[in-house]
């Protein structure tokens, strides 16, 4: 019984696996992230390291936002 059930399994993996390795996509480098590196209008790293910044930058933003409404800088 459980021979014939690792035997359905197996083939059942197999031609699966098979059907699956016939999509046929673009190689090379950075083919494999999902945004575009090369000839864009905005540089990838200002975007990059805009978005980690502003990130960095709210919290200090809003401390100070929150200082001044309540008079700590007169």
């Amino acid at each position: 019984m459980i021979s014939q059930v690792t035997k359905l399994a197996t083939r059942r993996a197999f031609s699966a696996t098979s059907k699956q390795c016939g999509a046929h996509f673009k190689e090379g480098v950075y083919s494999n992230i999902p945004v575009k590196i090369h000839n864009r209008k905005i540089p990838y790293a200002v975007i990059h390291f805009g978005f980690f910044a502003l990130g960095f930058a709210v919290p200090f933003i809003s401390s100070y936002v929150q200082l001044k409404k309540f008079g700590a800088f007169n």
